[in-house]
């Protein structure tokens, strides 16, 4: 039987990927590995969040459960070079470094464990970059000498969010990173400004 190790960005992520993997007779554990998640008090959240889900689909799972964000930031900012604080495009260079650096060292534990092959549940989200995180497995596959598993999770997005919901897992609202965690706050900003000019103009009150 082959033994598959399957990168863990959240819980909710993860039961459609995990489901179909196990579906083809593999072993099949989890590793969360995640230092780009920000605050800790998020973070926490998705590492029980996980936990939660190891227990009730029966999947073993290996923990970095070490907090340090700011690992992650100087990575990112290395990776930008002279373009660090710039505006990015969703999908750019620093979107790139947070495939990378998980899926690298899922690649790295998937050897040292023994296992046959790896994959991640990022392959889930409708919000990542699917041919960016492909060819990076695929690199990263033929550096460690362990098979990356492609398969496009996203078909099974509904059956995923309602097996979250049913399974009472905590279901976050933002990618993971300070960034992202910025942009969401600017956005719903936004939008309540929206709102309040709608509601001004429909009550008769000029912006």
């Amino acid at each position: 039987m082959r033994r598959v190790l399957v990168h863990i960005c959240c819980g909710p992520c993860s039961i459609y990927p995990l489901k179909r993997v196990m579906e083809g007779h593999a072993e099949v554990w989890g590793f969360f590995h995640n230092p780009n998640i920000h605050p800790r008090s998020e973070f926490l959240k998705r590492l029980e969040a996980v936990k939660l889900l190891s227990g009730l689909m029966s999947v073993k799972v290996i923990y970095d459960e070490r907090y340090r964000p700011s690992a992650f930031i100087k990575g990112v900012k290395a990776s930008l070079g002279e373009d660090a604080g710039k505006p990015h495009p969703p999908f750019g260079p620093r979107c790139d470094y947070c495939y990378s650096s998980r899926l690298e060292e899922t690649a790295k534990a998937a050897r040292a464990h023994g296992f046959d092959a790896f994959s991640s549940s990022l392959l889930y989200s409708r919000y990542q970059d699917h041919a960016a995180i492909k060819a990076l497995g695929e690199k990263l596959a033929a550096k460690y000498g362990v098979r990356f598993i492609y398969a496009d999770f996203r078909e099974g997005w509904y059956e995923g969010i309602n097996a979250s919901r049913e399974m009472g897992l905590y279901r976050q609202n933002y990618c993971g990173c300070i960034y992202s965690r910025i942009e969401r706050m600017e956005e719903k900003g936004r939008r309540i400004e929206e709102k309040k000019r709608k509601a001004g103009v429909l009550h008769g009150v000029q912006p």
